[in-house]
């Protein structure tokens, strides 16, 4: 892994973040690529950055209308020189930062034709802790490896 690419790659989320906490739709869908897809955590997937600017306008206007976004990056991986998987813990607020973030996500990023990283796939999904320390509790093997439960 060259230290280059993944502080670009970590750039690319930074913008992410402060596009998002400016409520700028088109800085925000402008870190994806023009056929990205982007699965939310209720289940809705929008294909393309075209889709994904128009609910993200109308997303910031109502329903995340005044949030910010926190991201923690658990794990970054390359796949050869041109892709990498970001796996993170991240969440939505208002006020202060959440001490727990309830979400995780996938990116998967690609290094486009000018050299830019960008998200060609990201998927969200709601982090369940009771329902994951039952399970773990009656069937230790699942705890990944690594875990801290």
């Amino acid at each position: 892994m060259a230290t280059d690419d993944y502080h670009a790659i970590t750039s690319v989320l930074t913008s992410l973040i402060e596009a998002w906490g400016q409520h700028d739709a088109e800085a925000y869908g402008a870190q994806f690529t023009i056929d990205a897809t982007y699965v939310t955590y209720i289940g809705t997937c929008y294909s393309g950055r075209p889709d994904i600017v128009k609910s993200h306008r109308a997303l910031f206007q109502k329903f995340l209308k005044g949030t910010r976004l926190a991201d923690e990056i658990t794990s970054l991986r390359f796949f050869g020189l041109d892709t990498a998987i970001v796996t993170s813990r991240g969440d939505t607020y208002k006020s202060k930062q959440p001490k727990k973030l309830t979400k995780v996500q996938t990116y998967t990023f690609v290094r486009q034709e000018d050299g830019q990283w960008r998200i060609a796939a990201f998927q969200n999904t709601r982090r369940k802790s009771l329902m994951e320390a039952v399970a773990f509790k009656l069937l230790p093997e699942t705890i990944p490896s690594g875990s801290t439960v």
